[in-house]
């Protein structure tokens, strides 16, 4: 996939990022109502980094319960189906619910996989929310924030959400003005367009079922 070369070196990050600032958020006392976008995604991962600093070494000898924690959270404050829905754009209206369905699962199963455990080496120090200049009762968001890295120079992270009945949830990172929704819309639409929808549904899903990582992951970030 091309994203691998393009934008590998940030792709952990990506990942670690959507973790960290969303994973927490079923498990926060706060009013998603009654806070901004900035404030949920501060909030959030306030808490997380919190559990992070406490359990780190935990969640980094056994990952199956890093996999729950991610599993227990993520899955109910990340809007997967939206996400996968623009990810697989023309072809999410030719795909049966069926298919629909097993890709979103062989989707999400397949990043965590391959790249969940980037979240052990986010810093709550690496991460700063910048204030929210959009009018709150929007339904759709930017929340920007900067990601330092370990040689001091900061990259931009942006975050985009919608509001549902339940709150704000989050669809798309923007990485250095690369998204990773449409980096995945590009590389996905030219094999599908390949090898057909129900080929890539197998691959991801043979990529979820191994506990290694696949050879176009890329290297951790430093």
């Amino acid at each position: 996939m091309q994203i691998f070369n393009r934008n590998s070196k940030w792709l952990l990050v990506t990942l670690a990022v959507i973790l960290s600032t969303f994973v927490m958020y079923g498990n926060t006392s706060y009013a998603a109502d009654a806070l901004t976008p900035d404030q949920v995604v501060d909030n959030v991962a306030k808490q997380l980094l919190s559990d992070l600093d406490k359990n780190r070494e935990q969640y980094r000898k056994d990952p199956a319960q890093l996999h729950k924690l991610i599993d227990k959270y993520f899955l109910a404050n990340f809007d997967t189906e939206y996400a996968a829905k623009h990810v697989l754009a023309k072809h999410w209206r030719e795909a049966t619910p069926e298919q629909r369905k097993q890709f979103i699962d062989a989707f999400y199963k397949s990043l965590i996989n391959n790249y969940g455990d980037a979240i052990l080496d986010f810093k709550a120090d690496s991460m700063k929310i910048l204030p929210y200049k959009g009018d709150p009762t929007d339904t759709t968001a930017t929340v920007k924030s900067e990601i330092r890295r370990s040689n001091g120079t900061t990259v931009p992270v942006n975050y985009t959400l919608h509001k549902t009945d339940t709150g704000w949830k989050a669809w798309d990172v923007v990485i250095e003005g690369v998204s990773y929704v449409k980096s995945f819309q590009t590389d996905f639409g030219s094999e599908i367009d390949q090898k057909g929808l129900d080929a890539v549904i197998k691959r991801l899903q043979s990529q979820a079922a191994s506990s290694k990582p696949t050879p176009n992951a890329p290297g951790k970030v430093h």
